[in-house]
């Protein structure tokens, strides 16, 4: 069996990355089973995905993705998929009416990197990464977020255990978060711990996110509604252009402190569908057109530049905003639940990239029947 390294695998376009969650109800109660899990494993495999980024090891999710792993490992000598192992960090007082961020849920905190330890532990040829915390510095996190120092006190402690011998020693170790938190927005954020995190990673693991800023920061969302598409390619250009300025902003702050290190993506996406602030009485930037010019986008860009880009996500997650299904938290992916693939994947369902493939039972198809005229009733124009 093949079993390569973190620094072989990232930056390397012939390992695709992804992120994944195998959630399929409306709670997040409702855990995958490893054979649910491994039906997933399968259809990232075939469209190509070798690299995989999970977020938590508190709940039994992460921990079955690498146990389906291996089981497909076995079964095929063929099958070669890696994970990015998260483990999720949060200040003192966390998800309640009174955080306390400038202290960290110590005892929360320690447990959840004891469990991915020992997860990277009994998978070596599996997890090449451990990622501590997921948007875990940004301010707008305000439910949970901590200061650089607490994410550096565990990557310190992760990299001392590389260097006794307790962790492999090719085993990488990062942080993901917000372009902001890295560096690449507001003086804010920059700090000496901040500085002092950038040495201690092994790579950076930045997050960018045009879809949110087309309401957020919606100067550079725009159209020129006189276009044969309603200005639709020119909008997804410039959104395409945000991100890699926000890159561009997160490598020149942390070249300026650590000239060597890598940078990664290691979270961006586009939704599918909104009832709110990015669907027609809002930026109309949800539906599957713009999605699929997105990704495409960002996988041509990443790919031929070297960047790794764990693009947000595999499969919707209903359980994300359960009470409304038409929120966009819940259509990121590029399959629906019920195994549908988005107009981005509509190729690969013609090539018969997943012939005898399913989700649920249900074969993978394309989604509106795989009729263009269909899908371009939905399509929004951005607001010129």
């Amino acid at each position: 069996m093949t079993d390569r390294t973190a620094s072989e695998l990232l930056g390397n376009p012939a390992f695709t990355a992804m992120s994944f969650g195998g959630y399929r109800g409306t709670s997040r109660t409702e855990q995958p089973t490893v054979a649910q899990l491994k039906e997933d494993l399968r259809i990232l495999h075939a469209m190509g995905i070798r690299f995989l980024r999970t977020y938590n090891v508190q709940l039994p999710h992460a921990s079955n993705v690498v146990k389906a792993i291996r089981e497909l490992k076995q079964e095929d000598a063929q099958f070669e998929m890696y994970v990015m192992l998260g483990a999720w960090i949060d200040c003192a007082g966390a998800w309640t009416d009174l955080p306390n961020h400038t202290e960290q849920d110590y005892a929360s905190n320690e447990a959840e990197i004891e469990r991915a330890v020992a997860l990277a532990k009994q998978y070596p040829d599996i997890i090449k990464v451990i990622a501590v915390g997921n948007e875990a510095m940004v301010h707008w996190a305000a439910s949970y977020f901590v200061a650089p120092g607490v994410i550096l006190h565990w990557v310190n402690h992760l990299q001392d255990l590389k260097a006794k011998g307790a962790l492999p020693a090719d085993l990488w170790i990062t942080s993901s978060d917000n372009f902001a938190s890295w560096g690449g927005g507001g003086a804010e954020y920059h700090n000496d711990d901040l500085n002092a995190l950038i040495r201690a990673v092994d790579f950076v693991s930045m997050h960018t996110y045009p879809f949110h800023d087309t309401h957020y920061n919606p100067v550079f969302w725009t159209g020129d509604s006189t276009a044969a598409d309603g200005g639709i390619e020119q909008a997804m250009q410039q959104a395409l252009a945000y991100s890699q300025n926000q890159y561009a902003s997160v490598v020149k702050y942390v070249h300026s402190v650590d000239p060597d290190k890598p940078v990664h993506i290691g979270e961006t996406g586009w939704a599918s569908l909104s009832d709110g602030f990015y669907g027609p009485e809002g930026s109309r930037a949800a539906d599957e057109l713009k999605q699929a010019l997105f990704y495409h986008g960002m996988r041509k860009w990443t790919q031929s530049s070297g960047i790794s880009c764990f693009y947000f996500e595999a499969f919707d997650e209903p359980w994300k905003s359960a009470a409304n299904p038409t929120d966009s938290e819940n259509h990121f992916g590029l399959f629906t639940a019920d195994g549908q693939a988005k107009y981005a994947l509509w190729s690969l369902v013609e090539q018969g990239v997943f012939d005898g493939l399913t989700r649920g039972g249900n074969a993978i198809r394309s989604s509106y029947e795989g009729q263009r005229q269909l899908l371009d009733r939905h399509v929004l124009q951005p607001n010129p």
